[in-house]
Parts: structure tokens; C-alpha cells; sequence
């Protein structure tokens, strides 16, 4: 038991070298992208989204829809299903599980 933990503790160093090596430039990546992408949005990039959802709403009400490409529809379609999605993951998280409050 005791050459079990002498091994062991001379291992664990050289464990945490490797470990760290590895982990490193994954990690930088990642609070990289964390930094750029999960801030929150701008007072410019909250404006451009309501011109965006006007521009959505007039398309709707004056039936130009119909002139719209595929990309432009599938996009105006994944943006409400994205906050909609987002909103049933904050649900979930909410109560703690997928099934049902705990009551």
C-alpha cells in the first residue's frame, strides 16, 4: 500500500503536466469564443433586431412573403423557433428536470 502512494504521488506531477498540456489550447479557444459570442447584445445590435422583426411583420401583413427565397424563409422561421427552443430550455433548467415540477 505504501509503494501504491509513493507511485502515486510521484505520478500525479507528471498527470497534471500532461493534463494541463492538453487542456491549454482547448481552453483558450474557449474563452475566446466565450468572451466574443456570450456577451450581451448592444443597444446597435438590439435596434437592428427590431428593424429586422419589423421588416419580418411587413412582410407578413403586405403578403411580399411569397417573394422571398428559400434561405431568407427558412431563416425567418428559425429565428422565433431558436427563442422558442431557448425558452423551453430555461424551463427545463428552471424545475430541474424534463418531467414535470416537483410540487
Amino acid at each position: 500500500m505504501a509503494q501504491f502512494v509513493r507511485n502515486l504521488a510521484e505520478k500525479v506531477p507528471v498527470l497534471i503536466n500532461v493534463a494541463v498540456t492538453y487542456w491549454k489550447p482547448q481552453l483558450v479557444t474557449f474563452w475566446h469564443y466565450a468572451k466574443v459570442k456570450m456577451i450581451p447584445p448592444t443597444p446597435a445590435e438590439i435596434s437592428t433586431a427590431i428593424q429586422s422583426l419589423k421588416k419580418i411583420v411587413n412582410t407578413v401583413q403586405t403578403g411580399s412573403f411569397k417573394q422571398l427565397t428559400v434561405k431568407e424563409a427558412v431563416l425567418n422561421a428559425l429565428m422565433p423557433t431558436e427563442v422558442w427552443m431557448w425558452f423551453y430550455l430555461a424551463e427545463i433548467m428552471g424545475k430541474r428536470g424534463v418531467i414535470g415540477y416537483n410540487v
